[in-house]
């Protein structure tokens, strides 16, 4: 029998942010904000941005954006002077994901480079000089620095997916140099923007492998020293959601092996690939079920969210907000069109907002649920994930337990498939704090179910 039992006396904790992305609305300063996807961005309610890769899109800026090199053009440049700076484009892209309620969460170093020629993914001639320039990065935007700003912006991150390619490999993406290599930049990084700045969350370094080799990781664990990070970030794309469970059990069991039981294990890449494959048919596949009817794609996604809130991973962030035809909430070159998956993070933010867990047990394979609720209103999340096309269908009882009312409650089911995105049902009206309602689950169908004061 497949049944999902919610108990609204039992309290499990906070909802953790795991409808975070990457990167912010398609919108410009000087765009008219209701012809671009600005209030569909803010409707979702994400909680962070990170900014990785943002110098890929028009509309961010492209290659004056955000990356250390196309702020801080001329290395031999005075890092103590303003007028070495260049921040007019990342500004406007800042404050633009400002503008729609998302913080930033600020990635040093450089998009990924696939060209023949690297210009931001090289190593830095001087560590602490690059270190000196990351600090006043951060000085402009929340100590107001050079014509700055004085933004709440927590989160900062260095590098980006530096173990990407081996010490020996002919075409390195995202780092030039060797992992020893890295390990010091790193270092030298974290222990002085830890001086500068005790108060924030410094941390990284965006690991891109790891799953079965830890050897590059723990290289990196033991090459910090008594300067710990307060947060390390880690990525991995899958199409079953065991495979993300298993790598988050992974990284917080190395992190506390190192005595770091405060840091942050946040996962900040991650979206839909086909047996880690990344050429070829299951490539092509993959792309089109991020980007086709987007049924499924919505449904791993809430899948996703949904098994990460009871693990070890303290945010999630999808990769990616930018339009594109890659990874994407939005259709490319449309921005106002989202595509399915922007509907399950819109469901979780309710989730999010409502702002505690509370118990939720599941019977039944492939199900997933979270429940949440605040002093107005209690909610459900649940999808039917599961990566075989072919699996089936289910029928699903929906059990409530201690849903207090002077006047009973109201029920309002909202759906995800094909035909309907988010929108409402299905309503009931119930009694007794203790109710049950059936549904029918197809596979890779979600529903947000509402419980409030008939």
């Amino acid at each position: 029998m497949n049944r999902i039992s919610v108990d609204y006396s039992k309290e499990l904790g906070k909802i953790k942010p795991m409808h975070c992305v990457n990167n912010g609305p398609a919108c410009q300063s000087n765009d008219n904000r209701e012809e671009t996807n600005f209030y569909l961005y803010k409707d979702l309610g994400i909680p962070y941005a990170r900014n990785h890769d943002a110098a890929f899109y028009a509309k961010y800026g492209l290659s004056h954006t955000v990356d250390v090199h196309s702020i801080f053009t001329d290395f031999d440049a005075d890092p103590y002077d303003p007028a070495s700076y260049d921040f007019t484009c990342t500004d406007d892209y800042v404050y633009m994901t400002e503008e729609a309620g998302t913080h930033q969460f600020y990635r040093f170093g450089s998009k990924i480079e696939h060209e023949v020629k690297k210009y931001g993914t090289v190593m830095p001639p001087d560590f602490k000089k690059w270190a000196v320039i990351c600090e006043h990065i951060i000085r402009h935007y929340t100590e107001g620095w050079a014509d700055g700003f004085r933004y709440d912006m927590q989160y900062w991150e260095i590098w980006n997916e530096p173990d990407l390619d081996a010490d020996d490999a002919t075409n390195k993406r995202c780092w030039s140099g060797t992992a020893k290599e890295f390990y010091e930049l790193f270092r030298v990084t974290l222990e002085h923007l830890k001086t500068c700045f005790p108060h924030l969350k410094i941390g990284g370094p965006a690991v891109a492998k790891g799953a079965l080799d830890d050897r590059w990781i723990r290289g990196w664990l033991e090459s910090l020293g008594d300067v710990k990070p307060d947060f390390f970030s880690w990525h991995i794309y899958f199409d079953r959601i065991e495979n993300m469970l298993g790598k988050a059990e992974r990284m917080r069991a190395l992190l506390d092996e190192y005595g770091l039981y405060d840091c942050e294990s946040i996962l900040n890449e991650w979206n839909y690939v086909r047996d880690d494959c990344w050429s070829g048919p299951w490539l092509r596949y993959a792309i089109e079920v991020r980007t086709g009817d987007g049924i499924k794609c919505s449904s791993y996604t809430a899948a996703g969210m949904l098994a990460a809130q009871n693990t070890s991973i303290d945010m999630l962030m999808l990769y990616d907000a930018r339009p594109s035809s890659w990874c994407s909430l939005f259709k490319p070159y449309v921005n106002k069109q989202p595509l399915k998956s922007y509907y399950s993070l819109w469901m979780f933010n309710k989730l999010y907002r409502a702002g505690t867990q509370y118990a939720c047990e599941i019977s039944g394979e492939d199900i997933y649920a979270v429940a949440a609720a605040d002093d107005n209103k209690k909610w459900l999340m649940l999808t039917n994930y599961n990566d075989n096309d072919d699996a089936e269908g289910k029928q699903v009882t929906l059990a409530f337990d201690s849903v207090k009312s002077n006047n009973g409650v109201r029920v309002e089911l909202y759906k995800i498939d094909l035909e309907h995105s988010a929108e409402l049902v299905r309503t009931e009206s119930f009694d007794s704090e203790s109710f049950e309602c059936v549904i029918d689950l197809p596979l890779y169908h979600t529903y947000l179910v509402k419980i409030m004061n008939a």
